[in-house]
């Protein structure tokens, strides 16, 4: 196995151990850090984990990266929370940098290859500012594609069913216009609990550790840098930095800060709105009740599929699909291991050039960022 590939974890057990393992490392700058962990409430062994440290003389800022908030994206983001320890970890300054490094904030959906944690709860649709945004009345455009997204049946045939989403998917493409169909779909909803995109009807247990864990950070530090990490959307050979609603500066002034190409918004122009965004809550928490701390939180987004037709279309259809099996199972195991592996190519490629890309482009990333913020020199 060549180094690259070696990155990337075959299993949630494996990338938790190795996880565990670097607090070893981390000691070796930070003697103080320590692991936690949050088990959760289920029969499996199944855990956020997390190491933290002060800095060691004065806490000034904090450098934070969290990975798998959906599940099965947390292989690529296991990858990439590796190699910053491999490759940036020496170059902070321990005196006034502490480290949050978080791992698996959806254990169940990792462990499973699932977006979803086990509710069948999207948690980057579950971080609202107050629970009872958590509303089923939102967003009443979903209830128009629920049986466009949520087929309520086994799967007998897959070319059959990925032929007939194509033709439901081009229709309501026409009834409501791109970009009518995709702030319907995408944006998230609180009413079909076994629909996609589902934001939850509460606060999650995974949600409200991460809450703790950003309060935590906004307290002890007065710059707080989180990168988290995702995969699916965008370019495939080119992972996209993708800032917060909340953030003030454009993305043309982050790509000249940063030196990165492709650095974009959430929002209708450049990427798509989400309700419940993770990165946006933390936004939010420091505008609410830290208002003179500096903040930049941003997600990585390695595109997989691509963003042209191929990608545009075969995306949902990969999600659709694992979805209905999930529920309502497939008609054989041949027809479930081909959902299973078309889901795997859009959030998890073994493909060693695209392992490569996405390395290189999270470097590329990582440096600009750190350099920028301060974290090294």
């Amino acid at each position: 196995m060549n180094k690259i590939s070696s990155l990337f974890p075959e299993s949630y057990e494996k990338s938790r151990e190795r996880f565990r393992n670097n607090l070893a490392l981390i000691q070796e700058f930070w003697p103080q850090a320590q692991h936690f962990k949050h088990q959760l409430e289920a029969e499996e062994d199944l855990s956020t984990d997390w190491i933290y440290t002060d800095a060691l003389e004065k806490n000034a800022k904090v450098m934070v990266i969290s990975i798998a908030e959906h599940g099965i994206e947390g292989y690529v983001g296991s990858a990439m929370q590796q190699r910053f320890l491999d490759i940036y970890l020496n170059q902070l300054n321990p005196r006034d940098t502490g480290l949050l490094l978080i791992h698996a904030i959806n254990p169940w959906g990792m462990k499973h290859h699932r977006r979803v944690n086990a509710n069948n709860v999207d948690l980057n649709r579950n971080f609202v500012w107050n629970e009872n945004e958590l509303d089923p009345g939102f967003n009443q455009d979903y209830s128009g594609i629920d049986n466009l997204l949520n087929t309520k049946t086994p799967i007998q045939n897959l070319r059959f069913s990925n032929a007939i989403f194509m033709l439901k998917l081009a229709w309501n493409n026409l009834r409501l216009g791109r970009e009518g169909y995709m702030k319907s779909s995408l944006v998230g909803q609180y009413r079909f609990p076994r629909g996609l995109y589902f934001g939850g009807t509460e606060y999650q247990q995974e949600t409200l550790t991460m809450i703790q864990l950003f309060r935590k950070a906004f307290t002890a530090y007065d710059q707080i840098l989180h990168l988290d990490m995702h995969t699916g959307y965008g370019p495939r050979y080119q992972m996209s930095l993708v800032n917060s609603a909340f953030e003030k500066d454009s993305s043309k002034v982050f790509m000249q800060k940063f030196s990165y190409p492709l650095i974009v918004a959430v929002n209708p122009e450049e990427f798509y709105p989400i309700r419940g965004d993770m990165i946006d809550f933390v936004y939010a928490l420091r505008d609410k009740e830290f208002p003179q701390k500096r903040l930049y939180a941003a997600s990585f987004e390695f595109g997989t599929l691509g963003n042209e037709f191929f990608g545009l279309v075969h995306s949902p259809k990969a999600m659709v699909q694992e979805n209905r099996a999930f529920w309502y199972g497939t008609r054989s195991q041949s027809v479930e291991d081909q959902v299973k592996k078309d889901f795997e190519s859009l959030f998890n490629p073994s493909e060693e050039d695209w392992q490569r890309k996405a390395v290189a482009d999270a470097d590329q990333a990582f440096e600009g960022i750190l350099k920028a913020e301060g974290f090294v020199h």
